[in-house]
């Protein structure tokens, strides 16, 4: 039996007035890809920029309700904690630039002033590379920039540096939209690897991206979450007309 590591209980986000998220309530099991589609703005990115507090760094923002991480509120989690438990990659790549491709990996650990080893710290960024399949690649000029990399390596190397922090849950927000189909095709093969180690919340506007590598899928409109259930039968068997509406191309 899955057991489930996130949810959301009546969840609703604001931007001052407007109200992005409306009653959210979502599980997401262990171990599973869970693709988060929909239209522009109708909440995608909002909702997982809310499960690790990205959200709050917003002017205005407000929340209502709970997102529980293994029973725990992630509004009373200590921020440091809950950022290194649920890492997040962005739609582009965003290596720090003064950063060696080294130092990159490691930047979670700098950053909150976590002091390693030289053994430990050899350890992690050759596990985190060959987690993402990037280490072969790299192994030579550990200590360029990671600007120097292509787009999709450095899409790589940032989901590197959130495997580092030994996070239980990946957010990737959009991460291939910004890439060409063969960094694309990478980073797919990699999210599916992944799987057996994270659960992975991708949103995404692809629906043939959803279709490929997800477990399930959430399909969010205008602020509300329409219809969650296996990948295979939001596709093939949609219950909202919404739904279909949007999986048939007459909008979004």
């Amino acid at each position: 039996m899955e057991g489930t590591i996130l949810r959301s209980v009546n969840f609703n986000a604001y931007f001052g007035k407007n109200h992005v998220l409306k009653n959210i309530n979502i599980e997401f099991p262990k171990n599973n890809v869970i693709a988060v589609m929909g239209p522009s703005g109708c909440g995608k990115t909002t909702f997982i920029r809310c499960v690790n507090r990205m959200h709050e760094l917003t002017p205005d923002a407000t929340t209502q309700g709970e997102i529980l991480f293994n029973d725990e509120d992630v509004y009373k989690m200590n921020l440091i904690v809950l950022r290194r438990k649920i890492g997040m990659v962005f739609q582009r790549p965003n290596p720090f630039p003064t950063m060696s491709i080294y130092q990159n990996v490691i930047a979670g650990y700098i950053l909150n002033g976590i002091r390693l080893s030289k053994e430990s710290k050899d350890e992690i960024v050759e596990n985190s590379l060959k987690r993402t399949a990037l280490w072969e690649e790299v192994k030579d000029n550990l200590h360029r920039k990671g600007t120097f990399l292509s787009g999709g390596q450095q899409q790589r190397l940032c989901i590197a540096r959130s495997l580092s922090m030994n996070p239980e849950i990946l957010l990737l927000d959009e991460p291939t939209s910004s890439l060409d189909p063969v960094s694309t095709s990478k980073i797919e093969e990699l999210i599916y690897e992944l799987k057996k180690n994270y659960t992975i919340i991708i949103v995404t506007h692809n629906m043939h991206q959803a279709g490929r590598i997800s477990d399930k899928t959430a399909f969010f409109y205008i602020g509300e979450l329409v219809e969650y259930n296996n990948t295979k039968e939001i596709f093939t068997n949609p219950k909202h007309e919404r739904t279909q509406n949007y999986i048939t191309g007459r909008f979004g």
